[in-house]
């Protein structure tokens, strides 16, 4: 027994990684694809079914669960878990910025699009306006709303991106005390920093892959499905990769990458309010586009080119 802990804990990111794919993976087979798949077949988005979507959310914890797994395997304890706040009247200045950093990326990648396409923006939200009509529809108080009430309620849901990141610290600490917190430290073992910040995006936008292949981020309605849209999740992770690392490693914990997380999903499709018709999820206007993420494009060289000053640990 001790023999294959003391192996497993030779090589455990590759443990971690095989435990938190296997534990993901078997969830989203298991529960997600058996109601997921029938959806697809009848033509409806799989994300429109409000059970699926959590089925899909609650796989945000397992690679914190496989943290846990892990550490006991490998019979390493829970200590450096890089959860706590370090120095924090120091490195206050990154959870700031995981705090606010995303929700400014996304606002310029959003503007960045409707510059090269001013016909797809209106200021007046005609896509979110429709779409809240049509549901108040099929809840029967289509009376109860005006279109300028609607609109006025988009507007309220635009200012509630600053509360987003403290509201989705559960979901988003279940991936983050996995990728940065536990995997992120452990490469740095026997790799650089840069190194490092890059294979995790790319084990992240894989470990997405199941999902991914179900229309998360991407749909489905394009040339090359689902292997195009695996490839495009690996390049946006490993532009988030670059930035949450930075964050981590600066901060001593995964905590300001917890809010970075949080503030990206809960603004990411902030941009599409302003949609007029469809685009192209592969260019924009979310941060999943090349056009829509040139923020966060910039940003995460940036942050690589500071990432190769750092050295391995060991």
């Amino acid at each position: 027994m001790k023999c294959i802990q003391k192996h497993l804990a030779e090589h455990r990111v590759a443990t971690y990684c095989i435990v938190t794919f296997v534990l993901t993976w078997g969830f989203w087979f298991a529960a997600v694809y058996p109601r997921a798949l029938p959806l697809m077949e009848a033509g409806k988005s799989v994300f429109s079914d409000s059970l699926t979507v959590m089925l899909v959310g609650a796989g945000m914890f397992f690679p914190a669960l496989g943290v846990v797994v892990t550490r006991l395997l490998t019979g390493e304890g829970f200590r450096n878990a890089w959860i706590k706040p370090v120095r924090f009247k120091r490195t206050w200045k990154y959870y700031l910025a995981g705090w606010l950093g995303p929700i400014a990326l996304v606002a310029v990648g959003g503007a960045a699009y409707f510059l090269l396409n001013p016909s797809q923006f209106d200021p007046s939200m005609p896509t979110f306006v429709e779409t809240m009509q049509r549901q108040l529809e099929a809840t029967g108080q289509s009376a109860s709303m005006g279109e300028a009430q609607i609109r006025m309620l988009g507007y309220m849901q635009l200012l509630l991106v600053f509360v987003a990141p403290f509201l989705n610290c559960l979901t988003c600490f279940g991936e983050e005390w996995g990728w940065r917190g536990y995997l992120l430290p452990h490469m740095l073992e026997k790799h650089s920093a840069a190194f490092s910040a890059v294979a995790i995006g790319i084990i992240w936008g894989l470990w997405h892959a199941p999902i991914t292949a179900l229309g998360h981020n991407y749909g489905l309605d394009y040339p090359g499905w689902p292997v195009v849209g695996i490839v495009a999740m690996c390049c946006f992770c490993v532009v988030l990769s670059c930035l949450f690392s930075w964050l981590t490693l600066r901060a001593k914990s995964c905590l300001p990458a917890v809010l970075a997380h949080g503030a990206i999903n809960g603004c990411i499709a902030a941009p599409t309010m302003f949609l007029v018709g469809t685009a192209n999820a592969f260019v924009g206007p979310t941060a999943t586009g090349i056009v829509g993420g040139i923020g966060f494009i910039v940003v995460a060289v940036i942050c690589l080119v500071s990432l190769r000053k750092d050295r391995p640990t060991q």
